[in-house]
């Protein structure tokens, strides 16, 4: 942990074995760690440090997100499939398959119309329904996905790709989605970050030693 405000670290907080993803619930200012070692989930109390729980999971986790009503969505990347977290709870409330999505890696969650964006390793992102865990659709995208990101002014889905793309899907409602284009970036830059003030994306990438930043200017 550190301040923001001096940049001078706080406190260090025991995780799990090879944490992987880290993630806020603001509805209950709790911080989870997620253990792609030992298939669990560290839960921090943000406003002191403790560690307030583990959280069993049942698979190997990979990325997460958090829907502000007290629920937190991640990847089981081996078992293809989706867990529900209750975040107050700390207990796995539901199990959903992401088939035809295969190794689910990356996730992004639109809060307004309740849909999970699930970047898949078999290149393809499925659409969830965050209420029923139905699969929508799935779309095309590019090879070794890493992010996934979701900016709801643009209505437009980001996914990384390590083979150095960017798909770029439209949604066009809740339940109708298109892939709009392909931005070629570089190999392996494959971590992602959007500023939704700006809606600029920013990806990262070692190349011959050195460290890239790549700013993908304005999504739209």
């Amino acid at each position: 942990m550190f301040d923001l405000k001096t940049l001078k670290e706080i406190a260090r907080v025991p995780t799990g074995k090879k944490p992987d993803a880290i993630i806020y619930d603001s509805a209950t200012s709790r911080v989870f760690a997620f253990n792609g070692g030992s298939n669990s989930a560290t839960v921090i109390d943000a406003g002191t440090g403790k560690v307030v729980g583990t959280v069993d999971l049942g698979g190997g986790p990979e990325f997460a997100a958090a829907d502000g009503r007290g629920y937190v969505f991640n990847n089981l990347e081996d078992e293809s499939s989706v867990v529900k977290i209750d975040a107050r709870k700390l207990k796995v409330e539901q199990r959903w398959k992401t088939a035809p999505c295969e190794s689910p890696s990356s996730m992004a969650l639109d809060k307004t119309n309740r849909r999970l964006f699930i970047g898949c390793r078999s290149k393809v992102m499925a659409v969830m329904n965050l209420e029923t865990g139905q699969v929508i659709t799935t779309l095309p995208i590019g090879e070794h996905v890493d992010a996934t990101a979701f900016d709801p002014e643009t209505n437009l889905i980001f996914n990384s790709n390590g083979e150095g793309t960017i798909t770029v899907i439209e949604q066009e409602g809740a339940d109708k989605y298109s892939v709009l284009e392909t931005v070629k970036t570089v190999p392996r830059a494959k971590t992602m970050a959007l500023d939704p003030k700006t809606h600029q994306l920013f990806l990262s990438t070692a190349e011959a030693g050195q460290f890239e930043v790549l700013q993908v200017g304005k999504v739209r």
